[in-house]
């Protein structure tokens, strides 16, 4: 008898979600099953692009059924400077590996998780770099599952 990884679930409730950066993009893993997400990896970005491999690993590895991006705007709603980078992205996760791209608000979650490490622990400058954006994956992928559990995932797509 096989015995499945409890850390790695079921393909049918994984969702990946993403803070996307210029430099960086964090990674979490998260789950409709428990409607729990967690830090995963930060990847850095070659000259400005997404690590594709880097990425494309994370989904063979986690079979996910759906992607969720943060997309960063102007208090007032407008487009800030990356948003047009990140909603690109989103668009070549869709095209490349063929899965929902669900877009989820990210305003502040770099700054809420960059606050979280500070409050909790003393990180070195080196260690908050490689986990902050991790961090702020995690907040981005939570924050859209808590909406599962009141709606459709479905009804996010946009």
């Amino acid at each position: 008898m096989v015995k499945r990884d409890p850390l790695q679930p079921k393909q049918s409730d994984t969702y990946l979600g993403f803070d996307f950066g210029n430099k960086k993009i964090g990674v979490a893993v998260g789950q409709t099953t428990t409607y729990m997400a967690s830090p995963l990896h930060t990847l850095r970005a070659i000259n400005q692009n997404p690590d594709w491999h880097a990425i494309s690993q994370l989904i063979k590895e986690w079979q996910p059924i759906g992607l969720v991006v943060g997309i960063s705007k102007q208090y007032d709603g407008s487009d800030n400077a990356i948003t047009p980078r990140m909603l690109k992205f989103c668009r070549q996760l869709e095209g490349r590996f063929q899965l929902p791209v669900y877009q989820q608000d990210e305003t502040l979650s770099t700054f809420e998780s960059k606050q979280l490490l500070f409050d909790d622990v003393k990180l070195s400058a080196t260690k908050l770099w490689e986990v902050e954006d991790q961090l702020a994956a995690h907040l981005i992928l939570q924050t859209w599952l808590n909406n599962c559990t009141k709606n459709d995932p479905h009804t996010f797509k946009n």
